[in-house]
């Protein structure tokens, strides 16, 4: 699972990052909302970890305009507005959950669990696009009626790019999200797949498009 941490707080952001890569998360954490709006932009995260205090842009402003543009990812607020003025606005702009400052680690990990499972029983068991159905828990793909065998690798990409299908995803977000391949975790590693994705998709109606200088885009076949 990958986790964006947005918090301003340098202590905090690096405990809580160390506690939740203990428990196997991949955690990419920023300190202003300015960098929290463009890691959203750019990269498909499982569950946001949202402060509201935060410089540049404030969280409300990054939760607002993460749900204006459609995403529906779970986003959980943690936050020092402790009023139930605050707590209300957070939830009715698109927060999953509500989490006061401070709090036991313990009871943020059972809050991500918890809007985990509802996201995965909700929509996010299946990513469709174009004639590509990809199932995100068994990593298997169907083209059209016809199942197509995937590698662990490719299926990780396919799934980063099906996710955010239509827009630019990054190479080095790519390489990011392979991360824990010890011996292929490099742009090269990353284009290798892609290059075997790009062979097993040729009679798709889509197609993984390389933007140059900045990383690929799965689109609709003209």
């Amino acid at each position: 699972m990958r986790v964006l941490l947005a918090e301003d707080d340098e202590y905090l952001l690096s405990a809580l990052t160390h506690a939740l890569k203990h428990k196997d998360y991949t955690v990419d954490g920023v300190r202003s909302g300015t960098e929290a709006n463009a890691a959203l932009l750019s990269a498909p995260y499982d569950l946001v970890l949202l402060d509201l205090g935060l410089p540049g842009m404030d969280g409300t402003n990054v939760l607002s305009e993460l749900r204006k543009r459609g995403e529906d990812m779970p986003v959980i607020v943690i936050t020092a507005r402790d009023r139930v003025e605050d707590r209300i606005h957070g939830l009715d702009i698109g927060a999953n959950d509500y989490l006061v400052k401070p709090f036991d680690f313990r009871e943020l990990e059972a809050r991500m669990r918890a809007v985990l499972r509802k996201s995965h029983w909700r929509n996010q068991l299946e990513l469709e696009f174009g004639s590509l159905k990809l199932n995100t828990n068994s990593g298997r793909l169907c083209m059209s009626d016809q199942e197509l065998d995937l590698t662990p690798k490719e299926s990780c990409i396919l799934h980063a790019l099906m996710s955010k299908a239509g827009q630019v995803v990054n190479k080095r977000l790519l390489v990011e999200q392979v991360s824990d391949w010890k011996d292929e975790s490099s742009e090269n590693a990353v284009e290798i797949v892609i290059h075997r994705l790009r062979k097993k998709l040729e009679a798709a109606d889509v197609s993984i498009n390389t933007v140059r200088g900045f990383g690929y885009v799965l689109e609709e076949k003209k």
